[in-house]
């Protein structure tokens, strides 16, 4: 290995994190020739996960505690890519986790405009469903960054080690209720509202200024006025644009007499008077 491979090589493995991955693109915008990439993988400081992507190795007997899509994540965060965990994900991280059952596989939602194309090359236990920021526009208001040290994130942001951007749980909630009738369920988002005694109303009200889904504004105060928590006082519908005509939600639900789209029966109020109108 000549002199510049090795200067190369040290710097590369004093920033790069033990177990985080690198890919071609990162590699080369930092100077790194494919011989040198070619050369690391042959002596053992890369891995090769797939075309393009590289894996510096833990150390033996060092196992990270996290589900199999952190990584690669907190990687392309690492490597710069806007990416972050946002609806139900980002609610197990913020300790909702035995309110929304996610099935016999994990399921991460990651929200980017310009996901890494290799992640869909990677051989996961979980699915990756990714995300747009079209439900905000853009914005990224509420996107904050939990760290190891964080007591949200649990376990497997203490094994990791390393920062990540996750969804507040203002954003997560609305992002959750974008998902709703088909990816997620009326009763889990139920229980999750059930416990949101902590929400910050002013957080709340600038997400939902930018919300562009009446679907989701809608559910929103559903929800709100079904639990009552003391936020719900500072949050008044008629200052959201929560559109116009009844919309039709679930098949076979019944139409909700203030917010006007169809819910699960039971997710109505007995009369209308029995809940905070807009």
């Amino acid at each position: 290995m000549n002199k510049l491979t090795g200067a190369s090589l040290k710097v590369l493995l004093s920033c790069l994190p033990e177990g985080f991955m690198v890919d071609s693109k990162w590699l080369a915008s930092k100077g790194y020739s494919r011989q040198s990439v070619h050369q690391y993988a042959a002596s053992g400081w890369l891995e090769r996960v797939a075309h393009g992507l590289y894996r510096r190795p833990l150390p033996l007997g060092l196992v990270p505690g996290s589900p199999d899509w952190l990584v690669p994540l907190a990687s392309a965060q690492w490597m710069g890519y806007a990416v972050h965990v946002g609806g139900a994900t980002a609610l197990n991280l913020n300790g909702y986790v035995h309110y929304l059952p996610l099935g016999d596989r994990e399921v991460a939602y990651l929200y980017s405009d310009a996901p890494p194309s290799w992640f869909k090359r990677l051989e996961l236990v979980s699915q990756v469903r990714f995300r747009s920021l079209k439900l905000f526009g853009g914005h990224k208001l509420g996107v904050e960054c939990i760290g190891p040290e964080s007591p949200v994130g649990g376990a497997a942001l203490a094994a990791l080690r390393y920062p990540v951007a996750v969804s507040s749980v203002e954003r997560a909630v609305l992002e959750t209720l974008d998902e709703l009738p088909n990816n997620e369920g009326f009763g889990s988002v139920d229980g999750v509202f059930e416990s949101l005694t902590d929400l910050r109303p002013q957080l709340m009200a600038n997400l939902l200024r930018l919300c562009r889904s009446v679907k989701v504004k809608r559910l929103f105060f559903v929800f709100a006025d079904r639990h009552q928590h003391a936020w719900r006082e500072h949050l008044h519908a008629a200052d959201f644009d929560l559109g116009s005509g009844d919309r039709q939600l679930v098949t076979g639900g019944r139409l909700h007499p203030t917010y006007r789209i169809t819910v699960p029966a039971e997710f109505v109020p007995a009369a209308e008077g029995s809940n905070n109108g807009p």
